[in-house]
Formats: structure tokens, C-alpha cells, sequence
């Protein structure tokens, strides 16, 4: 009786155990499986670069381009593309024959106003000025003729030997002749009206700038180099017929490179004058440009299908490999941070204009409003709600949402 006893009780005692052990198995097993794994991130402080990127194209910040003043053929090129030449330097030349032909014209419409302005103001011509003066000498003469004859019949009238109507007839003749005379000084001194003179002024004004413009043809049919610099296109070659207006030649002085940046309307706001930036150019992968913003956008334009707004960028290294033209690409810091509270972009959620993160606290979420700084493409700054070491929740690794008292198991 004893033994079977005993046997009961040790069968009772085992599946007791059992039952315990199965217990305890699927209380720890459920209280783990409730638990959403997430992963997590401490707030850190450091450094925090903000950068906008996009593309842009390069160009001189003073570029010179020569157009052919009028068509003719080239007639010689004394430099090569990529040639760097001095101020001053004759780089191209046109046939100018035609051009010469046009100076000379210009230079005899010239002469000729000149001429006719001349004799405006000093009130006509030489061989005009000879005969009113010789028209002026006899007016005169018969004046003082007029006068003594009218002098002579008022003392015969004295006398009785000149009669009233001899005396008054003399006086009809020196009072014709007086006007005879004032007419003729008249036209001496006041040939012309002040309608006239303007009329020859602006003749000769008009062929000043005929002459000028025939003058600066001619000079444009030699190309010489404003500056030192490098001619980077030569569109043209010797003997070649161009058609007025062609572009004949570029130079610039590749040391002196800025770049033209469109940046979509959204960045716009994030640019200021001095900001950093970059220049990268895919044909020289191994290089980068420096510089600084010079100017934002004033207005917005639409380039392609984009909203943008243009930023010019001054380049502070430009070596000369910076070609015009290229299209490169801008990386513009906007903001840089040494000492900002972080955390990865990624836990930072938005809700109703609302920012938060799950901060986590003893295996528990807790939903904590924060207010955000610079943000880069990986992190974002923690201007008040956090402090350094808290942990916050990015994203569960089971695809489970996230809540406020939510309880997590963090997992690398």
C-alpha cells in the first residue's frame, strides 16, 4: 500500500510540474508576442549639414562674342579654339573692301553737311556772301545818290528852280532806295531762319553717325582680343561666306566662371547670398568647384516643366577647365549646425500640421510633440521635446503601425 501510495503522488507531483512549466511557457510566450519589435536611435548631438542640389549651367562672367558686321568672306584666322590669347591680339579678319568703299562715301556725305552747316551759320556760300555784298555796295550807292540828289532839288526849290513835284518825287526815290538798302543788309544778316539752321544741324548730325557706323564696320572686320582670355568656339573658317550677324568667334577668361542654377520653386526659400556650394561636372568626375551664392531669384520662370527659380553662383577656383556651356550640378549648403540635437529623419512623423516621434520608455511608445530644425536627407534636427540619449522608435520590423502605448521589444 505504501509503494502505490507513493507512485500516485510523484505521478501528481510530475504533472503538476508539467503544468507549471506549460504555463509559464505560454505566459512568456503570449507577453512576447504582443510586443511589437522596432527598431531605434538615440538622439545624438553633432554636426548637422543641410544641402539642396540641382542642376545648372556655366558661364563667363564676361564672355565677348564677335559678329560679322556685314556679309563677306573671312579672309584669315590667327587663332585656334582653345588658344589663349592676349588684350589687343588680332584674332580675325574680313574682306573689307566693301567696307572701305562705305567709309569713303560716308566720310564726302560727311564733308558735304559740313560744308553746309558752315555756310548756314556764316549766312551762305562764298560766291553767295560775294554777291550780297556787291548788291549791298549798290543799294547803298544809290541811296547816297538818292539822298544827294534830293539834297540838290530842295535849294533849286529856293530859288524857283525846282518845282514841288521834282522835290517830292526825289524824296519817293531815297525812300526806295533806303528800303532797297535795309532789305538787302536784312538778307546779309538774317539769311536764314532758325528752321533752316536745325534743318542743317540735323544733316549734319545724320552724317556723323553714317560716318561712325561706317568707321565701326570697318574696325569690326578686324577682331582684336578685349582681354586676355581663351577663345573657346571658332565657328567659322578661312575663306568661309558669313551672312551679317553670324557669330564670327567666343572668348572668355576661364578663370573667371560663374554658374546659372535652377532651383525648384519648393528650395527657393532655403537660398541666401554667401550660402556654400559645390560644382560637380560629370565629364570630370574626379573634380570639384567651389563658390558662393552672389545672387537669388527675383522672380519664378518656367524651365521645361519646371517652376524654377534662377541663383547665380560665383566660382572662387575656376582653373580653366570649367568649360561654358556645360550643364553641371549645384550642391548648396544651407544650413550647418556644430552642436545640434539629431535624431534619423525617418522617426520623425507629421499629423495635422503636427510633428511627433515615439519616444521609447521602459518597452512602452510614447507619442511626444517635437519641433524640428534643418533637415537634411538623413537626419533632422530636435529643436525642443527631446534631449541627448533619448531613444525613439523609427519602424517596426513586422510591418505593425506604431501607437501611443504601444509595447515594443527593440532588435538591431
Amino acid at each position: 500500500m505504501v509503494t502505490k501510495s507513493k507512485s500516485r503522488n510523484t505521478r501528481w507531483i510530475w504533472l503538476a510540474t508539467a503544468i507549471a512549466l506549460l504555463l509559464i511557457f505560454y505566459g512568456v510566450h503570449m507577453l512576447t508576442r504582443t510586443k511589437v519589435p522596432i527598431r531605434v536611435a538615440e538622439a545624438e548631438r553633432g554636426e548637422l549639414r543641410s544641402t539642396t542640389s540641382t542642376n545648372g549651367k556655366v558661364e563667363p562672367q564676361v564672355n565677348f562674342e564677335a559678329h560679322a558686321p556685314f556679309p563677306g568672306v573671312v579672309k584669315a584666322l590667327y587663332v585656334h579654339e582653345g588658344e589663349k590669347v592676349k588684350a589687343g591680339q588680332l584674332l580675325l579678319e574680313l574682306d573689307d573692301s566693301d567696307a572701305r568703299a562705305h567709309v569713303a562715301a560716308a566720310l564726302a556725305t560727311l564733308r558735304a553737311a559740313q560744308s553746309g552747316y558752315s555756310d548756314t551759320l556764316a549766312g551762305g556760300t562764298q560766291e553767295e556772301r560775294l554777291s550780297l555784298n556787291s548788291d549791298l555796295a549798290k543799294a547803298q550807292m544809290d541811296r547816297d545818290q538818292a539822298a544827294r540828289s534830293l539834297a540838290t532839288l530842295e535849294k533849286l526849290q529856293l530859288t524857283g528852280a525846282a518845282s514841288a513835284n521834282e522835290v517830292s518825287s526825289a524824296k519817293d526815290r531815297l525812300a526806295a532806295a533806303d528800303q532797297s538798302l535795309a532789305s538787302t543788309q536784312q538778307r546779309k544778316t538774317n539769311r536764314y531762319s532758325s528752321g533752316d539752321v536745325g534743318r542743317s544741324k540735323s544733316t549734319l548730325e545724320e552724317a556723323q553717325a553714317g560716318y561712325a557706323a561706317a568707321l565701326d564696320s570697318l574696325n569690326q572686320a578686324h577682331v582684336h582680343a578685349p582681354f586676355d582670355g581663351t577663345v573657346y568656339a571658332l565657328p567659322v573658317s578661312r575663306t568661309e561666306y558669313v551672312q551679317q550677324g553670324d557669330r564670327l568667334l567666343q572668348m572668355a577668361d576661364l578663370e573667371k566662371m560663374q554658374v546659372r542654377g535652377y532651383f525648384d520653386e519648393p528650395e527657393i526659400g532655403k537660398l541666401k547670398v554667401g550660402q556654400p556650394i559645390t560644382i560637380a561636372w560629370d565629364a570630370r568626375p574626379s573634380e570639384i568647384w567651389h563658390g558662393s551664392v552672389s545672387r537669388v531669384p527675383s522672380t519664378i520662370i518656367t524651365y521645361g516643366t519646371r517652376n524654377v527659380g534662377e541663383v547665380l553662383v560665383t566660382l572662387t577656383d575656376a582653373d580653366g577647365n570649367l568649360l561654358p556651356a556645360t550643364n553641371v550640378r549645384i550642391t548648396v549648403t544651407t544650413a550647418n549646425e556644430s552642436d545640434a540635437l539629431y535624431i534619423p529623419r525617418e522617426a520623425l512623423h507629421t499629423e495635422a500640421g503636427q510633428d511627433y516621434v515615439f519616444r521609447v520608455d521602459k518597452g512602452i511608445l510614447h507619442r511626444v510633440i517635437v519641433i524640428p530644425g534643418n533637415i537634411n536627407l538623413t537626419q533632422v534636427e530636435i529643436r525642443s521635446g527631446l534631449k541627448q540619449g533619448d531613444v525613439v522608435a523609427l519602424s517596426s520590423t513586422n510591418g505593425q503601425p506604431l501607437g501611443n502605448r504601444t509595447p515594443v521589444t527593440p532588435v538591431q
